[in-house]
């Protein structure tokens, strides 16, 4: 590359468009072990020519880079990084400790995790180890001293991910001897002695109380149902595990490798371990986004499965953006996997619309991402992942993506600084709060998680912006808050509700157990009864069919019985309350669903003097402080409402399928 092209490649890397004084980049995944060296000049270039200036590598090289033990070789990735920093492009290293080489596993046959039915998860994937095991966190250490002592002070290296995809293949619960040993320390830790630790969890029922640590055994062998209160240990243990796994990354890049942001990358509709815990460490979180495949494998109706089966559900992706941006220090997340094309993973992997690719592109820009990287540059002609698309083809020519990567730089280099989120709602979640519907849901299906995405959709289709916060956060800014099941209720929490003057919904279970998965002793919702005049004295599940008709809404799936003054709001044809309200405040007795939910967040959102947009069905708004974002995830052409006025910069105000129009805010 002659000089002058190479200083103006490298100028462009380091001055990016910035979003509120923060940098935004598009980037891509890259893996040049996989091609011949001959090609890595023309996969640079080619990036380049794209409008990417990020590239990310290594995660999976351990192989690679240290092929047996204490012998490395460096002189590949040497080579790979000097080929990238040349072209201008700012590599995001990765630590590759998610694929642990065979000599290793042969070594320490026991890090290998165990699932729940005690057999070992073992050699010839990838994630196959235990966060426990502690000759194994050893020598992640190691590699991960190794690789930054290598490439720490490069120029080229901007970025450190950490690991990759934590949780990935149900591997953050292990039920080894190694992890049965570290439990015990922590419940010793925590409870300081058993007696202490019988009387929190109630182990006179059933005759389960212990003598000593040293008799807890995990909680996945038991004739029925272990107690509630062992799994949530359990659960917040395993949670601390990775917490720990990943910091002692992070203590040796910010020692080895100071003024790089260090990274990771979050699923999509995983609570395996407490995401503000981990976000506590990085200085960015980021989070890999596959749409389609998210569809497809999750709970979405057939009609929605059909409805969005190349574009996406419209509030998969957004939900996500906003629930990482609300773990993250500072706001401050990232794309680092985004879906190109077809996946290789789902039930059914169909192609994306035609745009898409820079729709899914540009509306994690107007959530406020720094970066959207791209997996994966060329499609892969071996292995597990041979199906999953990449900007390339697996001859290297280009997919239809690469150029909606082009289009997609060129919106964001005309956009500039989008400008701070406007903030209407909140909707308060908690990891922990998931964990207990998981381990006693009480009915099939409800899910603290799932239940905050519903209130999410149902508050983003009056074209609210959203931010999903964690029960710490500051809820002055927003007025409205909803709170769509939380069983443990901090008490710092209570008194930032008390202390809010919007309108705020609580749904079912809320506020319905302890620290330790007791029902408080004033029965829920606990510690809001200070904000709510109710008790919950019964609560049932119902199966589908048994439902409580209103008028065009139904409650299905959960009804709580109240003893309350509150006024009832909402009554089914046969008296049963489904919404009890006193002034600004809601209870909802139902679960959060459907036309029932629309009903009350719009009354909320009404009471509470937010301007709400009656959106046509797959339209949905984001609003920066400049310029209002229109994506239209439906198959037909839409029209964009009156209600949101002003000429478009990009896009048209009728939307064709998969488009997208950025109006500038007067």
């Amino acid at each position: 590359m002659a000089p002058a092209r190479q200083q103006v490649t490298n100028a462009l890397a380091e001055t990016p468009v910035s979003r509120d004084g923060a940098a935004m980049y598009l980037g891509v995944c890259y893996y040049p072990e996989h091609w011949p060296r001959e090609r890595w000049e023309t996969d640079a270039r080619m990036m380049r020519e794209a409008g990417l200036s990020r590239v990310r590598i290594g995660e999976f090289a351990w192989s690679r880079i240290e092929p047996e033990p204490g012998r490395f070789e460096w002189q590949w990735l040497d080579e790979a990084v000097e080929v990238l920093h040349a072209a201008g492009l700012g590599i995001i290293m990765g630590t590759p400790t998610a694929t642990p080489p065979k000599w290793l596993v042969d070594r320490m046959p026991d890090m290998v995790a165990r699932d729940r039915n005690g057999n070992p998860r073992g050699f010839g994937s990838r994630r196959h180890y235990c966060f426990s095991h502690a000759g194994y966190r050893q020598e992640a250490v190691r590699i991960t001293r190794a690789v930054a002592e290598r490439y720490g002070q490069h120029p080229g290296v901007v970025s450190w991910q950490t690991d990759n995809e934590y949780g990935c293949h149900d591997t953050v619960q292990s039920f080894s001897p190694a992890a049965r040993d570290a439990f015990r320390r922590w419940l010793a830790e925590r409870y300081g002695s058993a007696q202490a630790l019988n009387a929190a969890w109630g182990n006179v029922f059933w005759s389960m109380e212990y003598r000593s640590f040293d008799e807890i055994e995990l909680p996945n062998l038991t004739v029925t149902e272990a107690n509630p209160a062992h799994w949530l240990a359990f659960r917040r243990f395993s949670s601390d595990q990775v917490i720990a796994f990943n910091r002692a990354q992070v203590d040796i890049l910010r020692e080895l490798s100071p003024g790089r942001v260090i990274t990771h990358n979050a699923m999509g509709f995983y609570a395996g371990y407490d995401h503000h815990d981990l976000a506590a460490d990085l200085d960015v979180l980021g989070w890999d986004s596959y749409p389609l495949g998210f569809l497809e494998m999750f709970r979405f109706s057939d009609a929605e499965k059909l409805a969005f089966a190349r574009q996406g559900q419209p509030d998969i992706a957004a939900f996500h953006h906003d629930l990482y941006r609300g773990c993250a220090r500072d706001e401050r997340w990232s794309v680092l996997e985004q879906q190109p094309g077809p996946v290789n993973w789902a039930r059914h992997n169909p192609a994306p619309l035609p745009g898409m690719v820079a729709l899914w592109t540009l509306e994690a820009i107007a959530h406020g991402a720094e970066l959207v990287s791209y997996f994966r540059w060329r499609q892969a002609p071996f292995a597990q992942e041979q199906m999953h698309a990449g900007l390339l083809r697996p001859d290297g020519e280009p997919a239809p993506a690469l150029a909606e990567a082009r289009s997609a730089a060129d919106a964001v280099e005309q956009l500039g600084e989008i400008g701070a989120p406007l903030r209407d709602a909140a909707v308060v979640f908690a990891y922990d709060a998931e964990w207990m519907t998981q381990i006693q849901p009480q009915g099939e299906g409800l899910s603290a998680l799932w239940a905050a995405f519903d209130c999410y959709r149902a508050l983003r289709k009056l074209g609210l912006n959203v931010d999903i916060v964690p029960p710490s956060a500051d809820l002055s800014r927003y007025r409205l808050v909803v709170v769509p099941c939380l069983p443990i209720v901090p008490d710092a929490l209570v008194r930032s509700l008390e202390a809010f003057e919007g309108a705020l919904v609580v749904g079912p279970r809320s506020g319905s157990r302890d620290i330790d998965f007791r029902i408080p002793d004033k029965l829920p919702p606990g510690p809001l009864q200070l904000l709510l005049p109710m008790k919950v004295t019964r609560s049932e599940s119902l199966r589908p069919g048994l439902e409580h008709v209103g008028d065009g809404w139904s409650i299905a799936r959960w009804l709580d019985h109240v003893e309350t003054v509150m006024e009832p709001e909402l009554v089914a044809q046969d008296g049963v309350v489904a919404c009890w309200k006193a002034g600004l405040r809601r209870y909802l007795a139902a679960w959060p669903q459907g036309a029932l939910l629309d009903q009350v967040v719009a009354r909320a959102a009404r009471d509470a003097g937010l301007r709400t947009v009656e959106l046509p069905e797959g339209l949905r708004l984001r609003r920066s402080a400049r310029y209002s974002f229109v994506f239209n995830y439906s198959a037909e052409a839409q029209d964009i409402p009156d209600a949101i006025s002003g000429q478009p910069i990009i896009g048209t105000r009728k939307l064709p399928q998969a488009g997208i129009a950025i109006i500038p805010n007067r």
